[in-house]
């Protein structure tokens, strides 16, 4: 890739703490990756539109609600919906581990819950993009 890996740091739904998504935005954008963030209490459709409108390779899903189990699977039915699952989602925040493989299932490529280390999210992210990328 000749180009930086773009991001989308999005916080769908009633959320409305970004700390964590303000941190990571500020990471991966520290090792090279250029980062939208698209501000709190975003919808999935608006999450998915800007995506799209953004060119993105990644968008990535904060939640601290609790509603990660209906919210990440509406964003990964909608990029199916329009067509985009080229694009990769990753998510984190407050989210229980059992209720991780749920979200693998529904189309979440990576989940990283508090401790993960931002070093850990930016070297997943650049792994999945380099594999999206050898297989078109």
């Amino acid at each position: 890739m000749n180009r930086p890996i773009r991001v989308l740091v999005a916080k769908p739904g009633l959320d409305g703490h970004d700390r964590g998504a303000l941190i990571i935005a500020q990471s991966l954008r520290d090792e090279g990756m250029e980062v939208i963030y698209t501000g709190l209490r975003q919808s999935p459709a608006q999450i998915v539109a800007t995506a799209i409108q953004e060119d993105v390779d990644v968008i990535g899903l904060s939640c601290l609600s609790g509603a990660h189990k209906e919210l990440f699977p509406e964003v990964t039915r909608l990029l199916k919906e329009q067509e985009a699952t080229d694009i990769i989602v990753v998510a984190g925040g407050v989210i229980p581990q059992t209720d991780i493989p749920f979200l693998l299932e529904n189309g979440v490529a990576g989940v990283f819950t508090s401790g993960t280390s931002t070093k850990e999210t930016a070297d997943f992210i650049r792994k999945a993009v380099a594999e999206k990328e050898g297989q078109q």
